[in-house]
């Protein structure tokens, strides 16, 4: 039977972790060990040890502030399990997780997997809103993966795993962050392993809590897009530029509307009727699906900003990315 080391960096986050430790207690399947590894945080979560010890078996590391990638790197030294998965501390997972997980494995057997993620009914409106234009096919042209994509997926942190052989012959995350994951994946497919879609080993994640701190990651995840495209030219797509094109059109429409007529607000206004209905669909409130229209452009307007802001940076003004963009890497960067 495989044994799974469980490694999540926390950062000033322990109400998050006392979630994400009692669905742990909650799980069907056993066979696990929690390295929980507190990155130079204020705010612990030391004191959750003792009140989960007797369900799950926990191993408590604190560090110096070096990020999650750098956290996780130092999780899987200390890990005895056959498997590494790997969660974000504002995750939940179903009780069936790590069953469903194990059976896929068995079947399928891949070397490296993610799963996706779903928004919890306990959520709030505007976490479920974050959540839909963090997974709809209209805001992110299905990177995520689907039916059709799943030798294809790029797992994510916040719900991926992957065998201590890859660990072994590819090494950790890099000190980029964001983007630390999709890297990580790119070199693990770079090695010829098997990588997949675990459909059925889903999370329940939470991600931003209100709009403002959305903007600030989807604006991150847009400057590193361009720095990943560089490390890894082979793996760039139509996909990643999107944004930063709906961005533009929506500004040459805007001012269009000014010079011309609002009519040519048309295509903007068809898009919001677009994600208004199919938000409508899947989240059954009318109040959620009006948020989901501000989350998306939120995703698109943030991202598409961040992508050109680097984009003119590295690749216009050809300046070094450690250089122009410090603030994205922890320590020495990319290894």
């Amino acid at each position: 039977m495989r044994k799974y080391s469980i490694i999540v960096p926390v950062f000033n986050r322990p109400e998050e972790t006392a979630e994400l430790l009692d669905s742990l207690a909650k799980q069907r399947f056993k066979d696990f060990e929690l390295l929980l590894v507190e990155d130079g945080s204020d705010q612990k979560s030391e004191h959750l040890i003792e009140q989960y010890a007797g369900c799950v078996e926990i191993k408590y590391f604190f560090k110096k502030n070096t990020g999650p990638g750098d956290s996780r790197n130092f999780g899987m030294k200390q890990a005895t399990g056959d498997y590494f998965l790997f969660f974000d501390s504002d995750c939940v997972l179903p009780e069936d997780y790590l069953q469903n997980l194990d059976g896929q494995l068995q079947r399928r057997n891949l070397d490296a997997f993610g799963g996706p993620d779903r928004a919890h009914e306990s959520f709030s409106d505007t976490q479920k809103a974050i959540n839909y234009a963090m997974t709809s096919f209209f805001t992110t042209g299905g990177i995520r993966g689907g039916k059709k994509q799943l030798d294809k997926f790029q797992p994510r942190s916040f719900n991926m795993g992957f065998s201590k052989e890859v660990y072994l012959k590819v090494g950790g995350f890099s000190n980029i962050h964001p983007g630390e994951d999709p890297d990580l994946s790119y070199r693990i497919m770079d090695a010829g392993f098997k990588v997949g879609l675990i459909r059925e080993a889903y999370v329940y994640h939470k991600r931003r809590i209100d709009f403002g701190k959305y903007v600030k990651q989807v604006y991150k995840f847009g400057v590193v897009r361009v720095i990943l495209n560089k490390w890894h030219p082979e793996k760039k797509g139509l996909v990643f530029y999107l944004p930063s094109l709906f961005l533009l059109g929506s500004v040459a429409l805007i001012l269009g509307a000014f010079v011309l007529s609002a009519w040519v607000l048309t295509p903007l206004l068809f898009f919001v009727v677009l994600i208004l209905f199919d938000s409508l669909l899947k989240t059954k409130s009318l109040f959620i699906s009006i948020k989901a229209v501000f989350a998306s452009f939120i995703q698109l307007y943030g991202y598409g900003y961040g992508f050109l802001k680097s984009f003119f940076l590295i690749k216009v003004l050809g300046k070094n990315e450690k250089e122009a963009l410090p603030d994205f890497f922890m320590g020495k960067g990319k290894p």
